[in-house]
């Protein structure tokens, strides 16, 4: 049976390091026979164009039926209001297909400029409720203003999405150490001297996964400390748990401290679908230019690979996935590769090109 994957654009760069990775996706296709089918929709504002909304429910149903998604980055703060079609598509997929888990892993490359050392740690993120107003409710966003000029703001912490977050983290955190013959160590972030209530619950939802998992060292720590040991002493994390808004800032801190955001692979996964995220933004400032950074979403794309190959005992696809890393690796070591938000000139199409003749070397 082949395997089934949307791809939708998205706005700014989305097209452009949408096709760079898709043409490194055709390629593994063909040469490693993975039967692998990509349909394209159209999201963001091409669609406010065509349909007078950002994402239209044929779209929802497309992305719930596929073995995956990859999406590419959307300018939704620029898009009007919900009720004039200004949905935004990431936190509606995130949502409609229960996305409880955004992984995001951040490393040190040998051959990039940096601020940091010794940095390979996972931020696993809760992806459903916290402080993010458009996905913490049944019925209505989590922000409202009472009267002129007061506005207020709703978190959600359940101990539900907390218990399945932290079980997804000490999975991951099993997994990533085994092969390095090292014990595993989570590390949970909050603000419970603040939030004592939504924290707390987060907090004991931790303890006990913890408690199920004595192989892997356990240790809490408070977000602004987090922060301040990834600039620090980034090795001494391995992967990091947290609620939503926590992780969404953490991730954007670690990886642009290892070199970029355009390289900062990013998963949203569930039980039954997976979508590979580019971490950055539209960048519309730069679009069309052929000077955007595809690796971000092409890592990604592996991230969703390798997930389906689990999900479905495809060793094909966890192979694949391996090759992707390896020639990512590659690929950052040459510096006429590198593009400009990593102190090169490299073009996307020039990147994309000897990325292809990468992979093809590593699998001959």
């Amino acid at each position: 049976m082949s395997i089934d994957i949307l791809a939708l654009d998205g706005d700014g760069i989305g097209p452009e390091i949408m096709q760079s990775t898709l043409d490194i996706v055709d390629f593994l296709n063909k040469e490693l026979k993975l039967d692998i089918q990509i349909r394209k929709e159209v999201i963001g504002f091409k669609s406010i164009d065509q349909n007078s909304t950002t994402m239209t429910s044929e779209v929802v149903l497309a992305s719930k039926e596929a073995d995956g998604i990859i999406l590419g980055p959307v300018d939704h703060n620029n898009y009007p209001s919900v009720v004039d079609g200004g949905i935004n598509p990431s936190g509606k997929l995130r949502i409609e297909l229960d996305l409880y888990a955004n992984i995001r892993p951040a490393r040190n490359y040998i051959n990039l400029n940096s601020l940091s050392k010794d940095m390979d740690l996972i931020i696993v993120r809760e992806n459903t409720e916290g402080f993010y107003s458009d996905r913490n409710m049944f019925d209505g966003p989590g922000e409202f203003s009472p009267v002129p000029g007061v506005g207020l703001a709703i978190r959600k912490i359940t101990k539900h999405a907390s218990l399945r977050i932290a079980e997804t983290a000490f999975k991951i955190a099993k997994t990533k150490c085994a092969s390095k013959n090292k014990k595993p160590k989570i590390h949970a972030i909050h603000k419970a001297n603040v939030m004592r209530l939504t924290d707390g619950i987060f907090l004991e939802a931790c303890r006990t996964v913890a408690s199920k998992n004595k192989e892997v060292e356990y240790e809490e720590m408070l977000v602004d400390a987090c922060a301040a040991h990834i600039i620090r002493n980034p090795s001494q994390f391995d992967v990091i748990v947290t609620t939503n808004m926590f992780g969404d800032i953490l991730s954007d801190l670690a990886t642009e401290f290892s070199g970029s955001l355009g390289l900062a692979g990013s998963l949203n996964a569930g039980e039954h679908n997976a979508m590979a995220q580019a971490q950055h933004g539209a960048a519309t400032d730069i679009a069309g230019k052929n000077i955007a950074n595809p690796i971000s979403l092409i890592l990604s794309t592996g991230m969703l690979l390798n997930w389906i190959g689990e999900k479905r005992n495809l060793k094909k696809l966890n192979t694949a996935s391996s090759f992707i890393d390896k020639a990512v690796i590659k690929t950052l070591s040459e510096n006429n590769n590198l593009t400009r938000d990593l102190g090169g000139n490299a073009s996307t199409k020039e990147l994309t090109k000897n990325f292809l003749n990468i992979l093809n070397n590593i699998i001959l």
